[in-house]
């Protein structure tokens, strides 16, 4: 099976799957503990949170493990809004159409309770520019919530100077950086971000963990999203996972090395330069020079690429969209909010590639898809 679905999740890396073998057979021992067991786990938490603070710039301190990109998007939203005082008076959130679906079912929650939501569109080329957010916020504005990197169309959106932007205007802003991470350079500092979510399983790490940096956690009126024993600065109460943490702490180390290697062998410009000579007519969506290597947004306006999806299925895994909305019968709001029609969003493929694939599984992808 031929997998070109890395930006849903990266396959794990085999240093990963090593350490959770040997973690859940020694980190058992709960973190709060005060023997042995529990000073190991504390200790394999925390030198994980602090190779993750060194990486963005940020202190140990300020790195709250959560289950994935999700619960810190949560986390960032609701412990600064929900209950306190400093936006009392200021109830507007400004984020993007094209964020992943998480935020925006976040910012459609917040716009039950009072707040008032502007969608930024992105341009032409799939990018949200600081004119456009400078365009939307205003006196009132509490948040400004802009992805690193689309997770559809591999765009990078410009964060630093968004970033000194929400600095200039004393807004907090949020960045999903689940597809940036460890991809792209990030400092918190330069790039004057407030609040940051990351995921582990996008950088080859486990399922189910991930952390969110908050700027000045233990100054700021945080409210718990998850209510327990004080775990994380109190934010997310319940037993903290260490064969994850530490797991994770692995893919930290070690999936630079390997998505060195997937730039170097660049394979979204190579399947681009076989596909050139068949003939096949084809768009590729995002056409910006900031993209990433790794992710290829192409619309092919003659190929029923749903036909192409189930004939090809016992070969490849594909995905038309985001893992997350891929299942749904409408078409991508990432691709109309673009400019795609409805008939083109539904004959777009989301290819997104890792350090296991080669040349030879792109040819052999060309190959069927001609047949089509």
């Amino acid at each position: 099976m031929i997998y070109f679905d890395s930006a849903a999740s990266y396959p794990v890396l085999p240093e990963v799957l090593n350490c959770l073998t040997t973690s859940f057979e020694s980190l058992y021992g709960n973190s709060t503990a005060i023997h042995s067991k529990g000073n190991e786990a504390n200790e394999a938490i925390n030198a994980t949170r602090g190779d993750i603070a060194d990486l963005i710039g940020s202190y140990d301190s300020e790195i709250i493990f959560t289950s994935g990109a999700t619960e810190s998007n949560n986390i960032a939203f609701k412990s600064i809004l929900l209950g306190n005082p400093e936006f009392k008076e200021k109830r507007h959130i400004v984020t993007s159409s094209i964020e992943h679906k998480c935020v925006l079912v976040i910012c459609a929650f917040f716009k039950t309770i009072g707040f008032e939501i502007t969608y930024v569109k992105p341009n032409n080329d799939g990018i949200i520019t600081k004119d456009a957010i400078d365009q939307s916020i205003r006196p009132d504005t509490a948040l400004v919530s802009i992805m690193h990197v689309n997770n559809e169309l591999g765009t990078i959106n410009p964060i630093e100077e968004i970033g000194a932007l929400c600095f200039s205007k004393s807004v907090l802003f949020h960045v999903d950086a689940a597809q940036s991470f460890l991809k792209l350079p990030i400092d918190v500092d330069d790039m004057n971000i407030d609040l940051l979510s990351i995921s582990a399983h996008k950088v080859g790490g486990p399922k189910g963990i991930g952390a969110v940096y908050i700027r000045d956690l233990r100054k700021r009126h945080l409210e718990p999203v998850i209510h327990g024993a004080g775990q994380e600065e109190g934010l997310r109460g319940g037993t903290v996972a260490a064969p994850l943490i530490r797991a994770f702490g692995v893919a930290v180390q070690q999936f630079p090395k390997y998505y060195g290697k997937l730039k170097k062998n660049n394979l979204k410009h190579y399947f681009i330069s076989k596909l050139i000579p068949t003939n096949v007519e084809y768009i590729i969506n995002g056409q910006s020079e900031s993209t990433l290597l790794s992710i290829c947004s192409i619309t092919l306006p003659q190929i029923d690429v749903s036909l192409l999806i189930r004939a090809t299925e016992s070969r490849f895994c594909l995905a038309q969209g985001s893992a997350c909305s891929s299942q749904e019968i409408e078409p991508s709001h990432v691709l109309t909010a673009i400019g795609l029609s409805n008939e083109h969003a539904n004959k777009t493929l989301r290819l997104s590639f890792s350090h296991f694939n080669s040349t030879e599984e792109i040819d052999l992808f060309i190959s069927d898809l001609l047949e089509i």
